[in-house]
């Protein structure tokens, strides 16, 4: 294709909405555009990667048993109602009515469509097992759209759903979709790691994400040097601080602490480690009402050791699955109210008529400071037993780097990724709620046992971005190029030579199977280099000046070398290398 006639406008300024690498570039190579805020349209290039992208999910999903499908992102209320997630999964559900005022969601995720399909379907156990899957724009009303495609409100999304006749069935369907996304992120050029995840509103019991490690990304990942262990940190779980049960328990003690309403500041005026101290978090939980309004239904104490941070997913999933959008820090005032909390100086002796949630080291410290509800007022020595206990025990702990790994003790590390896929084990929730079952070999009747498995097509592309990129642009990995070459003709409209041989080498590598883009722009050459970089094809034809003598420029994106070899050394190493990619 020559650049000439295609629809690529790049841009020499960085956009003023543009935040990290991946958003930057995309949008500075002319790859996508803005429409309002968290949806982007794809202009020529980008579409065309996104569409390699679609295309390794689609051979790695058939190669692995799985048959794509196509549902409307359009889904029935009644649907989501049956499951019990049209309240649960919040204001990100995207809802919308027609004109008979019959209400619908724009699909976030497909359970429920793919689970009434196969119970309209399915019926007997030579029938199953089967894995269903699809490439589909999906919709999620985010409150703060950023990163460009990596939190954006609409996205394109591979979603597949297996259908088994029992839980062995599931970890063999779950094994094929693991080794498939790993087939697919290797051949996108990921560097990434499968690691063990919180289901979030998906559900179900056991899940893990396939993160692509990033500067920008939005998860926390911990690892262990020394053994397998990896987990996001809404899932990894911690080691608790060994039991001071050999300390002595001291008689509790009120103390006069003015203006001291951090743990920081309380630590500091009586002297103590922040390990000594005990830290509240308080919350309010809601109920939706029919009517769409929200009412609070209880308030909730949570205590870790003054030192450590709250994990909120840990807290929500210990107070049942609470969804996100139902739980916020309380109104101090109203609660106060209701439970005896008083802002700054909350502990948990004397507190009524709230769910105490404590984290599980906690009850292992002896001799802990805390909030003694009266304003500047601590009490010193408390102890878990004698002076109070919790409604829950559980680990409530944000792991940090250094903690001990709960595998070998080793210390762990962290790093930033991306989320590009997950998969879950999601059992018999969706099969229950909607009744989809088989009848086994005894004629009888079975819940169908299910997985899900999401790759984020879109999310992916930024995600490519943001490890194959330097201070000029993109580096695309050959594999989802949105071409494999692109020949830089210097002079194109005015040297005949040049013309000749740009042509030349166009129509052979055309004939061998590479997608070339022949720059043929009345532009500086300097220009032309640039465009070549910024948009990120990975190998680059330059013909020169030396032309008429059969040589031309060879250079790989990636590197910074450049050499001068004739046309058919240029054009041969082109196929071998596009060959090798597609090996």
């Amino acid at each position: 294709m020559r650049l000439s006639k295609i629809h690529v406008n790049t841009l020499r300024e960085v956009p003023g909405e543009a935040e990290i690498p991946s958003h930057v570039w995309l949008l500075r190579a002319g790859m996508i555009r803005k429409t309002v805020s968290g949806v982007y349209s794809f202009m020529t290039l980008g579409w065309r990667t996104v569409r390699k992208i679609e295309q390794i999910v689609r051979e790695e999903m058939d190669a692995a048993g799985a048959q794509e499908i196509s549902t409307s992102p359009v889904q029935p209320a009644e649907l989501w109602h049956e499951s019990g997630r049209w309240g649960v999964y919040g204001p990100e559900l995207w809802r919308l009515k027609d004109r008979h005022g019959r209400e619908f969601a724009l699909g976030p995720t497909a359970e429920e469509v793919f689970t009434d399909i196969v119970r309209g379907e399915i019926d007997s156990y030579r029938q199953l097992p089967r894995n269903l899957y699809q490439i589909q724009l999906k919709y999620r009303d985010e409150a703060r759209p950023r990163y460009g495609l990596m939190r954006s409100r609409e996205f394109i999304m591979k979603d597949a759903y297996s259908f088994d006749r029992d839980r062995a069935g599931l970890d063999e369907s779950y094994l094929a979709m693991r080794e498939a996304y790993t087939k697919v992120f290797t051949r996108c050029g990921l560097e990434f790691r499968p690691v063990a995840a919180d289901s979030g509103p998906i559900g179900g019991k056991d899940s893990e994400e396939f993160i692509a490690f990033g500067e920008y990304g939005e998860s926390d990942v911990l690892y262990c040097g020394a053994c397998e262990f990896a987990a996001t940190s809404e899932e990894a779980a911690t080691v608790d601080a060994p039991a001071q049960m050999e300390e002595a328990e001291r008689p509790l003690e009120a103390v006069s602490t003015p203006d001291t309403k951090t743990i920081d500041a309380v630590a500091a005026f009586l002297g103590l480690p922040k390990e000594k101290t005990l830290k509240a978090l308080l919350f309010q939980i809601y109920d939706e009402k029919e009517d769409g309004t929200y009412i609070i239904k209880e308030y909730v104490a949570a205590f870790v050791r003054g030192d450590r941070e709250l994990n909120m997913v840990k807290l929500r999933n210990a107070l049942g699955g609470v969804a996100e959008h139902l739980i916020e820090f309380a109104d101090e005032v109203s609660m106060g109210e209701a439970t005896g909390s008083v802002g700054g100086f909350t502990g948990p002796v004397g507190l009524h008529d709230c769910r105490i949630v404590a984290d599980s080291e906690v009850p292992g410290l002896r001799n802990l400071c805390a909030g003694a509800l009266r304003e500047d007022t601590h009490y010193i020595h408390v102890n878990y037993g004698r002076d109070w206990t919790a409604d829950i025990v559980t680990d409530l702990k944000l792991v940090r780097a250094g903690d001990a790994c709960p595998v070998c003790g080793a210390p762990l590390n962290i790093a930033r990724g991306i989320e590009v896929g997950q998969i879950f084990k999601l059992g018999t929730k969706y099969s229950e709620a909607l009744h989809a079952v088989y009848t086994d070999e005894s004629q009888q009747e079975q819940l169908i046992v299910m997985g899900c498995y999401g790759i984020g097509v879109t999310r992916t592309m930024a995600a490519i971005v943001e490890q194959h990129h330097d201070d000029d642009g993109i580096i695309w990995p050959l594999a989802v190029a949105p071409f494999h070459v692109i020949i830089c003709a210097v002079k194109y409209a005015v040297d005949e030579e040049v013309r000749r041989v740009s042509d030349e080498i166009y129509r052979e590598l055309q004939a061998e199977g590479v997608e070339v883009l022949l720059d043929d722009r009345d532009e500086r050459p300097g220009v032309k280099f640039k465009d070549a970089d910024m948009i990120g094809i990975p190998l680059r034809i330059t013909v020169g000046k030396r032309a008429a003598e059969g040589v031309v420029e060879y250079k790989k994106r990636s590197e910074q070398e450049r050499e001068e070899v004739t046309v058919d050394e240029a054009v041969a190493r082109a196929v071998a290398a596009v060959k090798e990619s597609k090996e």
